[in-house]
């Protein structure tokens, strides 16, 4: 998961924060994609992934060298980096200044640029401007009402040009809950303990994710959230934005999406 406006270990499906337990509840996006974002999810970032994935984005989208992607929200600039390399007009968009800090340390230039924003409201000069928007690694569903969701996808739906496609990959909510998995925990290269517990309200949908983490350096708590979606809600969803579900896929392989897949990657059209 990237920063709002960024994902977790497969088996959790993603994560957002909010505060600690006992406190009153804030917009956790605004200061949770920071440096113990990364460490905590550390083991899922790697040049090899990226570039495995970003060649999967190529292969789906089958766009021309100069064809301009938005990437929504992108992070730390895993895949718009090696997009705009691959010859594309990239425009990056996140909330948090910390991993904005660490895609520009990367490096920009005439296909990469980096803005700051909210992904509920996107510039308004982007209206029709893109030929793809990408919103990967469970980057959808953090905020408190579902209708925020609903804006989202209205967004991306206003930015793109007719007839351009959205790529959205993320966790299902059917293949989390086929098996869920309540505690997990792992060691970052560092050796800082990081353990994760889970729980998920079967109404709302939404997952909460306890975190602790234990190291040389830094020691804390805190907890995270996501609304879970199915493929058919999500594409119903989509639909009434005039986004129409083409491709269905079980996470970034080619295999088909089925109910045990806990990860999905839907492919999307704008109506010409």
């Amino acid at each position: 998961m990237r920063g709002a406006g960024a994902g977790a270990p497969p088996a959790s499906g993603g994560h957002v924060a909010r505060p600690l337990r006992g406190r009153r509840s804030t917009e956790w996006w605004q200061s949770y994609f920071d440096a113990q974002y990364l460490l905590e999810y550390e083991p899922l970032f790697s040049l090899e992934r990226d570039r495995h994935e970003v060649g999967r984005l190529i292969d789906l989208l089958a766009l021309p060298v100069g064809a301009r992607i938005l990437d929504v929200p992108c992070g730390q600039g895993r895949h718009a980096h090696l997009l705009a390399e691959a010859g594309f007009d990239v425009r990056g968009l996140d909330y948090s200044q910390h991993l904005l800090g660490v895609a520009r340390a990367r490096g920009t230039g005439p296909r990469l640029r980096y803005v700051r924003g909210d992904m509920r409201s996107l510039p308004a000069r982007w209206t029709a401007s893109f030929d793809a928007v990408l919103n990967l690694f469970t980057s959808f569903g953090f905020f408190l009402q579902p209708s925020d969701d609903v804006r989202v996808l209205a967004e991306f739906a206003r930015v793109l040009k007719p007839g351009g496609v959205l790529i959205w990959h993320g966790g299902s909510r059917d293949g989390i809950m086929a098996s869920f998995l309540t505690r997990d925990w792992w060691r970052a290269q560092d050796g800082t303990l990081i353990a994760q517990e889970r729980t998920v309200d079967p109404l709302s949908g939404i997952m909460t994710i306890y975190s602790t983490w234990s190291g040389k350096r830094t020691s804390g708590e805190r907890e995270h959230r996501i609304r879970l979606y199915t493929a058919s809600r999500l594409a119903a969803l989509l639909a009434k934005q005039g986004l129409i579900v083409e491709e269905a896929y079980d996470g970034w392989s080619t295999k088909p999406l089925t109910r045990r897949s806990s990860e999905m990657l839907l492919v999307a059209r704008k109506a010409p």
